[in-house]
């Protein structure tokens, strides 16, 4: 199996300076603390960036060089496996999941929260496992179609899932999606959750548009405050709310979401809870956001809603275009249950 594998940082390849501090280092780290990569049957190809990159600093133009990777070695590889700082991991496999349309083969981001050389690392463990389901096929067809997550030997879809913990090696969780595969003794696939893309061709989407903004609900939140966000220079805000989508009823506050979407700027209403979906209009605190035009995120991430309207803002011009597709599953990102 020839694997391609991206080597952008993050903790996995760290070692630690003169003061103690951990920084980056180059793959061959990784290498040498991996004897057991000389046992296993897979022609490695490895792309390390340079400068190699802490996740904090992953932005727009780095996502758009890690999609065109991919497109560019396409045809010559089984599979793709991310080395990728856990901090921004789950940012990172949204957009590609939104970038790469259309993946016969498996995209698989991973990293660690100790670095490979340190005693107790769980790098060793995803690495090989990573690289495992990435060249896991089925009647010559690769069983995982989509980008994923791959830690602490649980698959996720990777516009699913998010960081949830920084102190133990269980750092990513998917509580409105299935794992896809749990890694024991064997590989245990979740065969009903899986993306199947077979019949499909991949098409590289190579432009994004960072017009997009935040706004993150709480009791007492001053309307100066929701003002400065809502006129901001954006072209779609994110707005955290509370439960299954509901704000507070003032009707400055609605007056003031109203006078941005008439302005021509989208906002897409997505809850801080981590488990359940925003249902507009359930409830008399949502219904006058569903009345005024604000958008549906029903169970989507942060991390995906953000990379998605991104991606669709590169896309479409209109607005009312980006609106539209929003809504829509286009990636296994969201789950509609109007």
């Amino acid at each position: 199996m020839n694997i391609f594998i991206i080597y952008t940082g993050g903790t996995i390849g760290m070692v630690q300076d003169e003061s103690g501090t951990f920084v980056p280092f180059d793959f061959d780290l990784i290498k040498n603390n991996l004897p057991d990569l000389s046992r296993v049957d897979y022609k490695l190809t490895v792309h390390s960036f340079d400068p190699i990159i802490d996740s904090s600093n992953m932005n727009p133009e780095i996502w758009l060089k890690m999609a065109q990777l991919i497109q560019d070695n396409y045809e010559k590889y089984d599979g793709f496996v991310i080395l990728h700082g856990s901090d921004t991991m789950a940012f990172s496999a949204s957009i590609l999941s939104f970038l790469l349309e259309g993946l016969q083969k498996p995209v698989i981001l991973s990293g660690s929260q100790l670095p490979i050389g340190e005693i107790r690392t769980d790098a060793r463990e995803n690495m090989m496992t990573a690289l495992e389901i990435a060249s896991t096929k089925h009647n010559g067809v690769s069983v995982i179609q989509e980008v994923c997550i791959l830690f602490d030997n649980k698959l996720f879809r990777g516009n699913r899932a998010f960081k949830y913990n920084s102190a133990k090696f269980e750092a990513f969780r998917s509580p409105n999606y299935p794992v896809l595969v749990e890694a024991g003794i064997h590989l245990k696939y979740n065969f009903e959750a899986l993306l199947n893309n077979t019949d499909k061709e991949i098409v590289l989407h190579n432009k994004l548009d960072d017009q997009v903004g935040v706004l993150k609900l709480f009791p007492g939140i001053r309307p100066d405050t929701i003002k400065a966000i809502l006129d901001s220079d954006v072209r779609s805000i994110v707005m955290e709310t509370f439960g299954s989508g509901n704000t507070t009823t003032d009707q400055w506050f609605l007056d003031l979401l109203e006078e941005a979407i008439k302005s021509g700027k989208n906002i897409l209403n997505i809850s801080q809870c981590k488990v359940g979906s925003v249902e507009l209009g359930r409830y008399e605190t949502s219904q006058g956001l569903k009345a005024i035009g604000v958008l549906n995120g029903y169970d989507m991430t942060f991390e995906a809603a953000v990379t998605k309207l991104m991606y669709l803002q590169g896309e479409f011009e209109d607005q009312a275009r980006v609106a539209y597709w929003v809504e829509k599953d286009i990636r296994g990102e969201l789950t509609i249950n109007d």
